[in-house]
């Protein structure tokens, strides 16, 4: 029986074993199934420098399997849910930022502990969704991938609007000093600081679109 739950566990599958006092009366091996959006997005969060990695309750053997499957090489089974948080806070001290995405009870406390937490929405428990800091309604893990693009996008046009709308007042500060400053100048700096700030910010409209034509394909635009 040992050597059958092994052959189970080293292909991947969780086994439940059904037994009464006198022996095992039967054996269920069931095993998850890697989507191949999960695998692109693995291929996407690797691009962006970002290190997967796995932690499940299922056993190490179990865990590692599916992670070759996924493309992830650092794979942690047989965790509880302190074990996971534990693992959460590590890797916060060894590397810094750290996200977790999840969708059952058992991850909630990984989730509320991690810098940013992704709760699967159409799958995910309650609790899972009430811990995390956003909620993927399609259960798409590129959506991870997406999210990371668009805070990068959006961190940039902060920065250039914080440039131009300084750079503008500063502009005009010096025109000032010497004396070299007019009404429209002073209008330009105010008001036209703030449409240029404006205009520069509804780029990311773009992005987003950009980034859901690369999810669901050229054709398809809404979520």
């Amino acid at each position: 029986m040992e050597a059958v739950l092994k052959t189970h566990e080293e292909a991947g599958r969780t086994v439940t074993l059904l037994a009464s006092t006198s022996g095992v009366l039967a054996l269920f091996a069931v095993a998850d199934t890697i989507k191949d959006s999960s695998k692109a997005a693995i291929t996407e969060l690797k691009d962006l420098g970002v290190t997967p990695v796995m932690l499940t309750g299922d056993n190490a053997a179990t865990a590692k399997a599916l992670a070759v499957q996924a493309g992830i090489d650092d794979a942690r089974g047989n965790l509880l849910p302190e074990d996971k948080l534990a693992a959460i806070k590590d890797m916060q001290q060894r590397y810094g930022a750290t996200g977790m995405s999840g969708d059952g009870i058992n991850d909630a406390p990984a989730l509320a502990q991690a810098d940013i937490g992704f709760a699967m929405g159409g799958m995910g428990t309650y609790i899972a969704m009430e811990a995390a800091d956003v909620v993927i309604m399609n259960d798409d893990l590129r959506r991870i991938a997406s999210t990371i693009r668009l805070s990068r996008a959006t961190h940039a046009v902060l920065w250039q609007n914080i440039a131009l709308a300084l750079g503008i007042k500063a502009v005009f500060l010096v025109l000032a000093v010497f004396g070299n400053a007019t009404m429209w100048m002073a209008v330009f700096a105010d008001m036209g600081a703030s449409l240029l700030v404006v205009f520069n910010g509804l780029r990311l409209l773009r992005t987003n679109s950009l980034l859901h034509e690369t999810e669901s394909g050229p054709s398809t635009k809404t979520l």
